[in-house]
């Protein structure tokens, strides 16, 4: 007990997270060596965590969890490691994603940008890449977004796939990103997602003008419960709903959208007049 560091929870995530983890395990009696014995690590390596000297992983987490029977609660050690993973992302988004990875079906609408689950892998480094060089993020965070992009559409690919919708304004198509190159491979990743049998591809073109119904990037999920979320976000902030009476008018104004777009045929005929322009 001599030397004992005095932890401060309040220092930033790590330090919240190492702060719980003594508390947690302290409050069971355990020695970082008993933990350690249970998780499979070292006391030392238990000790880093605890006074911030070692970053934890999503590994240690779940090891933690299984130990301190908090799988899958709220008190969940890999809910906060995501948290730490993901603290350059909006407000509600993580839990949004969460929810998206077993949606039986995901209605996306966005404007200027390709929405994430349709991206390539190059289309997002580039997005990624351009916000470090504006001092945004860090180029390690922009490493873990991408990495965390990646996963959430690595959660769509399911035994039974979820039905996913995506209605894009058309600058979404006209807007390069990353260079010819990368612009032609992220439009052919669009006419292939259209074509798979669980999807729809639709463009709201700029001829609809006033209607229009969104003015910002919109998510709706449908649960396994037949529940709606939606998820709406501005340049700074995001905004995770359950509320059934504030859901259903973006329910309906996404199927207004539908209607004034173009068909999934029309819509693929013009990536293919635009691709010609780009190659």
């Amino acid at each position: 007990m001599v030397n004992r560091k005095e932890l401060n929870p309040l220092g930033g995530p790590e330090a919240a997270y190492g702060a719980r983890l003594r508390g947690a395990r302290e409050a069971r009696g355990w020695k970082q060596d008993d933990l350690a014995r249970r998780i499979g690590y070292t006391g030392r390596h238990i000790s880093g965590v605890e006074t911030c000297n070692k970053s934890p992983t999503r590994k240690f987490s779940i090891a933690v969890d299984v130990a301190l029977g908090f799988t899958e609660t709220v008190d969940s050690f890999e809910r906060e490691w995501r948290k730490i993973k993901h603290g350059v992302l909006l407000q509600g988004f993580p839990e949004y994603v969460a929810l998206e990875g077993v949606a039986a079906e995901i209605r996306l609408f966005e404007s200027g940008l390709i929405p994430g689950p349709l991206q390539t892998k190059e289309y997002a480094q580039a997005l990624a890449d351009s916000a470090v060089e504006r001092g945004v993020i860090t180029r390690e965070q922009a490493d873990e977004r991408v990495s965390f992009l990646m996963e959430r559409q690595s959660a769509l690919v399911r035994p039974v796939p979820p039905v996913l919708i995506g209605v894009l304004d058309e600058s979404c198509i006209r807007r390069p990103v990353g260079g010819p190159v990368v612009m032609d491979a992220q439009l052919q990743h669009l006419v292939d997602f259209a074509a798979q049998p669980d999807t729809t591809l639709q463009i709201a073109p700029y001829s609809i003008g006033e209607r229009r119904p969104f003015d910002r990037a919109v998510n709706l999920l449908t649960l396994e419960n037949r529940s709606v979320v939606s998820y709406v976000e501005s340049e700074t902030q995001g905004y995770l709903d359950r509320e059934i009476g504030s859901v259903l008018p973006l329910v309906r104004a996404y199927h207004q959208l539908q209607t004034v777009s173009l068909s999934q045929t029309d819509s693929v005929d013009v990536i293919h007049q635009l691709r010609k322009g780009i190659s």
